[in-house]
């Protein structure tokens, strides 16, 4: 398997269409690059949930999947399965968020995603962050729209155990959902894990890469 390092890392941004989004998808990833990066700044922007119940959710949630970290988080107020229909506003939240911060890394939705926000929000990132690493995560769901990922992050086991906890503990509001369980979570990982040589790993797609061979 080939690996290819970026080096240290001081600033991630991470964008999700809903509250729950960026730790389904790149919640071990999170944990992994916060204990190796002390002090790393994360600047999150949610675009639901603003004002409900969700948003305290989310803010303890990034809260523990960020450990040390210097967190920022947004939750904004569009409507939940909508954006489309909000597309200006959705940009403007998106090129505020670009305006200031100059990421090392960036997480967000695939755009092959089968749920119209966050395929909308994976689109408006590709062009708001047009030089700038990208990774696109996934969302398992009913729509079966899981595809062929070709970036891993390895996790180790106790970081897979801590994100299954961590999304369990800190999403009640989701836990009535048929696929929102350890099962899910875990079996997904483990997927990724046998893909990539690994125990457990968190898979992403990437629209652009740029590689130096001869740094």
């Amino acid at each position: 398997m080939i690996r290819l390092g970026t080096g240290r890392l001081e600033r991630v941004v991470a964008v999700g269409a809903h509250c729950d989004d960026i730790a389904i998808g790149a919640g071990g990833t999170l944990l992994t690059l916060c204990r190796a990066h002390p002090g790393l700044r994360v600047d999150a922007l949610v675009l639901s949930g603003g004002g409900t119940e969700r948003e305290q959710e989310e803010q303890e949630a990034l809260t523990a999947f960020c450990p040390g970290a210097d967190l920022r988080l947004t939750v904004d107020k569009l409507p939940d399965g909508r954006l489309p229909a909000h597309w200006a506003d959705a940009k403007a939240a998106v090129e505020e968020l670009r305006a200031r911060t100059e990421p090392d890394l960036v997480l967000a939705p695939r755009t092959e995603d089968a749920h119209q926000d966050h395929r909308g929000v994976a689109k408006l990132m590709t062009t708001a962050f047009r030089d700038h690493l990208v990774l696109g995560y996934e969302i398992v769901k009913w729509d079966g729209d899981l595809g062929r990922p070709v970036v891993y992050q390895p996790l180790a086991p106790d970081t897979a155990e801590d994100k299954v906890r961590l999304l369990q503990e800190h999403y009640p509001s989701q836990r009535h959902r048929p696929w929102y369980d350890r099962e899910a979570f875990l079996g997904l990982a483990r997927i990724r894990g046998i893909e990539s040589n690994a125990r457990y790993a968190e898979a992403f797609a990437v629209t652009k890469l740029t590689v130096d061979l001869g740094g």
